[in-house]
Parts: structure tokens; sequence; C-alpha cells
């Protein structure tokens, strides 16, 4: 039998360097992330469609993954599931917009007194660099300062190291995110930063009762400057008045 040397690469010989395709987990998670953040950021509009083969052509994946991704969305309240008509992205009532706020403040009052004396060095200065972007995108950028604002609520449910407490936290953000998409008025976020700051300060000082009421205050106001009221429903005669009117239906 011949026994045959096995080749050896020449010393100037190319290595293949084509990068080794991404796990199905790793990609399950970019398509999570590319939808979310195309919801919060309004370039994927509430109510529109979200056909699975659309989505996943552009975003070379299989169906199922974008199927996976839009489940994941779908408990965060981003997304609506309906049978026989496919998905679609949320729009959340006014009504359910205050819900979800009342929850949040509950859920976020947690976080600051969790946290408060326990913040390190290097979470503060994380969220200090956080802070910082959020200042460049203000009044630049209506969506991406709502997307950053989340995410530095999400930051601080990281921090304290509650897992439940972070996918409650990070679903209320969720939403709220949508909500202020949908219904928040131009410059709404005003003064978010500098609460913010305010915010870091208390928890850097270990104040926990004073964190928890600035956490509580700054949802209220985003509340408030995001003017998340119901409009008064007006009787249907009060709206055709005018209409009448023109028609010489009726009187002045």
């Amino acid at each position: 039998m011949t026994w045959i040397e096995p080749q050896k690469a020449e010393p100037n010989q190319k290595r293949d360097t084509m990068t080794p395709p991404r796990a199905p987990g790793l990609r399950a998670q970019s398509v999570y992330n590319a939808l979310r953040r195309a919801i919060i950021e309004q370039a994927l509009k509430p109510a529109m469609k979200l056909p699975e083969d659309s989505i996943g052509e552009q975003l070379g994946v299989s169906r199922t993954l974008v199927r996976e991704a839009l489940g994941r969305l779908a408990v965060e309240g981003l997304v609506e599931l309906k049978p026989n008509r496919g998905a679609s992205v949320a729009y959340p009532t006014l009504e359910e917009a205050r819900d979800v706020f009342d929850v949040r403040r509950g859920l976020e009052r947690l976080v600051a007194e969790n946290l408060a004396g326990r913040l390190t060095a290097a979470q503060a200065a994380e969220l200090e660099a956080h802070v910082r972007q959020e200042e460049m995108a203000h009044g630049r950028d209506g969506p991406e300062s709502i997307r950053l604002s989340g995410e530095f609520h999400i930051k601080l449910a990281e921090m304290t190291g509650n897992a439940l407490l972070l996918r409650y936290v990070q679903e209320a953000s969720s939403r709220c995110s949508l909500i202020l998409a949908i219904y928040g008025r131009p410059h709404s976020s005003e003064c978010a930063v500098s609460e913010h700051r305010q915010l870091i300060e208390a928890l850097r000082d270990g104040d926990a009762a004073r964190a928890a009421h600035l956490m509580d205050h700054h949802l209220q106001s985003v509340v408030t400057r995001a003017l998340l009221t119901p409009r008064a429903e007006r009787d249907i005669r009060d709206l055709l008045a005018p209409y009448a009117l023109s028609e010489g239906l009726t009187s002045p």
C-alpha cells in the first residue's frame, strides 16, 4: 500500500476568509432587533401589515425566523397577530396607553429603589454616555429620541440584576415607545434628558426615596408632555351642524 503524504499548504497560500454564517439563534435575534427598531422609529407605521414573505425576502431570512420575531414582538405589545389576517403593527388606544404607563410607573419605581446605592462607577459612566447620545438626538430626530429614552430605562432595569423585573420593564417600555410614536406631540420628550441626569445623581447618591420620586415624576411628565388625554366625544348633531347650515337645512 502506497503512503500518500498529506499536502502541505504553501507559505503564501491564502486562507479562506469567508465569514461563517450566523447561528440560527443569532439570526433570529437580529430579525427581532431590526423589526423592533423599525417599529419604534416609525419606519413601520402603526396598523401597517407585516407580511412574513416580504420581510423574510428583505432581511434575507426564512419565514420561520420572521414568524418567531413577530411572536416575540406580539408578546411585547408592538405587533398584533390575528387569525387569517396575519400580523400588523399594533395601534393601542389612549385608554390602553394610560394603563400601560400606570403599570410602568410601578415597575420603574421598584427599579429605582433597588438600584439606589448599588450603582457602580462603571454603570454610572455607561448611563452618562447614553444620556450624551440622547442630547445629540434631542430636537433633531423624534423617533430616535423616543428609542434612546426607552433604552435608558431598560439599561437601568438590566443593572438591577433582576431578570424578571427586566423582562417586565422591557415589555412596558416597548409599548410606551410605540404609544409615544403614535400620540406624542412634537418635542414631547423635552426636559427628559435633564430628568435622566437627575435620576443618575440620585441613584449614585444612594437616595432611594428621591430616586423613586424622580422616576415617578419623570414618567408622569412624559405622559403630560405627550398629551395622552382622550379627545372628548362630540355629539353627531354638533358635527353635522355646519354642513346642515351650508345646505340651508337649519337656521343659524
